[in-house]
């Protein structure tokens, strides 16, 4: 299976987004030019492994979960995990400590059925 560059770039700007933050911010905090970013996000250039590594830990999100459209369904990972680090990203301690207390809450009730 080949990476389709376009999509991978949907997902990085869509992860941004999200977040809230603009191109700038993102650019920045990956050590990259804008220009590039822009064309990374679009699919008009093909991003270094180490350039996906370093905006996947600027979203706060994993690269499998970036390249998750290329990966096996039968090896993925649970994405529900990938998508509560998105949740909590922004959060502060104390509030993703409420949230895994919450969790275990929840979980506690729909295993005592």
């Amino acid at each position: 299976m080949t990476i389709d560059y376009v999509q991978l770039g949907k997902r990085i700007r869509s992860e941004r987004k999200k977040l809230k933050i603009t191109m700038e911010e993102l650019a920045e905090s990956a050590n990259i030019s804008v220009a590039y970013l822009g064309q990374i996000e679009r699919g008009d250039r093909k991003a270094t492994l180490e350039k996906i590594v370093s905006l996947a830990n600027c979203l706060g999100v994993t690269v499998d979960y970036l390249l998750s459209d290329f990966i096996d369904p039968e090896n993925i990972n649970d994405k529900y995990i990938d998508q509560l680090r998105i949740l909590l990203h922004n959060c502060s301690t104390r509030d993703k400590k409420m949230v895994v207390n919450m969790t275990k809450l929840l979980l506690s009730y729909t295993t005592n059925k």
